[in-house]
């Protein structure tokens, strides 16, 4: 059994470790409800956006749109991993970079394809910049980890630029999106997005003439286009951010409630310590007294 002080000494360093655990669950569970509300409040303008982009397309072709792509050849493809540029947040960086992973094994074709990976957060992007998917010979920047912590719109304006110059230039066939979909505090969902070319759900069902439209459909749709592919790309950030805080929150909170049982734990084994090394004290005392009789 070990000694006194060094029981002491575990008991002092896991309350010191529950202390900042503790600190932490609280720090990311404030985040969290600013995170939540920003998504909570971006979905509806982001899904509203693409109802209409499908209302004017049903009567509209987008073929002629930069962001549309002929199908026949997919050659050149960029995978846009959203991780956390900091760990502590349980399996929320690993379950994406196995999701990404997956996603380009058994999705697309390695061997055949041209695959690039633009990282955003440092997790993913220390991971792949050691892979032969790193980013190379393009116009994109090298990786986005500043977009991670972000909240504001402006500054995912100018990565999305670049990103849609590099398609609309035909350095890519696709774009897809991997981040952690915030669903609840408890559960985040690794996710493959496409995000280039365009993929609208045309309306078929919208009655011609519904909408007073000024200046034309054309118009309209080629302005629109890309504000719901800039919207696409802040809302992944965002959804990610909000996971990132709810996956630290949780684990944050597992590792105060495993802290709080080890100092029970270490308490009972130092009171047993302490039981027996009063009892052997008494023991030789006793003893003593005894062989002084004698």
């Amino acid at each position: 059994m070990a000694n006194l002080k060094e029981i002491r000494n575990r008991i002092t360093s896991v309350s010191s470790t529950k202390q900042i655990t503790s600190a932490m669950k609280m720090v990311s569970a404030a985040k969290l409800k600013r995170a939540q509300d920003s998504i909570v409040q971006l979905r509806p303008y982001a899904e509203k956006l693409t109802e209409i982009i499908g209302n004017i397309s049903s009567a509209v072709s987008t073929q002629d749109s930069p962001f549309s792509r002929d199908e026949s050849e997919i050659k050149n493809i960029l995978i846009i991993p959203v991780s956390s540029n900091r760990g502590l947040c349980g399996g929320f960086n690993s379950q994406l970079l196995k999701k990404a992973n997956a996603f380009i094994q058994e999705r697309l074709n390695p061997s055949k394809q041209n695959i690039t990976i633009l990282a955003a957060g440092r997790k993913a992007n220390d991971y792949f910049k050691k892979t032969e998917f790193a980013i190379k010979g393009t116009t994109l920047p090298r990786e986005m980890n500043d977009l991670v912590n972000q909240s504001e719109y402006e500054p995912f304006i100018a990565y999305a630029d670049k990103i849609l110059e590099a398609f609309s230039s035909k350095q890519f066939d696709r774009v897809y999106l991997v981040y952690n979909k915030f669903k609840n505090a408890a559960t985040q969902l690794p996710t493959v997005e496409q995000f280039l070319p365009i993929s609208i759900d045309k309306d078929e069902t919208a009655t011609v003439g519904e909408y007073i439209y000024e200046p034309s459909k054309e118009e309209i749709l080629k302005h629109l286009i890309p504000k719901a592919l800039k919207t696409q790309f802040y809302k992944a950030f965002i959804d990610s951010n909000a996971a990132e805080h709810a996956a630290r929150m949780t684990a944050m909170h597992k590792a105060t409630d495993n802290a709080s049982e080890l100092i029970k734990e270490l308490k009972l084994t130092y009171n047993k310590a302490r039981q027996a090394a009063i009892t052997n004290e008494i023991l030789e005392i006793v003893a003593g007294a005894e062989a002084l009789n004698g």
